[in-house]
């Protein structure tokens, strides 16, 4: 878990609505049906930050089912918050490692969708190697993904974006959803993330792929 400044009320959330969101990491494969209390569409958020894309996404999907990961205390309690004020239940929470939650918790095949938007970029050569989107991970999610599934993700660090392109062209389980291959030449409907505004006000072009399991 990442530190950060938070507030009493996130706090209290982390605290009080943990229970009822949350799911602990551990390492036997997660039930999802039994998780949820049913059986339907499931996408997965990795890095929510404040959680305004996934909370967007599960208010406006009550017949799916939405997981999100975390690690910045901050954000999870501000999450938590708002999943309550707005009566959500088709909402879990980890707050854990998003690669040891794939690999342990999350069943092979079993999601219809992931969301990947403004990772880390870790800008510093020295810290490349802590970037998420690796042949591994791409080898990962593909392997969680149901035939026909989605990945979407989004950068607006350009050298990210590129290394995101050649690292998924390379995974033979995924296939670009653009036609002539690379990048998304509109932006997927949605309100922006923190760190998406963020990036605009610094004048950063925003780069987004999509991805489909084979």
């Amino acid at each position: 878990m990442r530190p950060g400044r938070i507030t009493g009320a996130q706090q209290r959330a982390l605290r009080d609505l943990w229970p009822r969101f949350g799911v602990d990491f551990g390492a036997e494969v997660l039930d999802l049906d039994q998780l949820f209390g049913r059986s339907a569409p499931r996408t997965l958020e990795i890095g929510f930050g404040n959680g305004e894309h996934l909370l967007e996404c599960a208010s406006a999907a009550p017949d799916s089912d939405f997981i999100g990961i975390e690690v910045h205390r901050p954000g999870v309690g501000h999450l938590l918050l708002g999943a309550a004020q707005a009566g959500i239940r088709n909402l879990r929470v980890l707050a854990h490692d998003a690669v040891e939650v794939l690999e342990l918790q999350i069943p092979p095949s079993s999601l219809d969708a992931l969301h990947l938007l403004f990772p880390d970029p870790w800008p510093k050569k020295r810290h490349h190697k802590r970037r998420i989107v690796t042949a591994r991970f791409a080898q990962l999610v593909a392997s969680r993904l149901k035939s026909g599934a989605r990945i979407h993700l989004a950068t607006d660090w350009e050298p990210y974006a590129l290394q995101m392109l050649d690292v998924l062209d390379a995974c033979g389980a995924l296939a670009n959803c653009v036609p002539a291959g690379g990048f998304l030449d509109y932006s997927m409907a949605r309100t922006a993330t923190r760190f998406e505004r963020r990036g605009e006000r610094l004048g950063h072009r925003v780069r987004e792929l999509l991805y489909e399991h084979r």
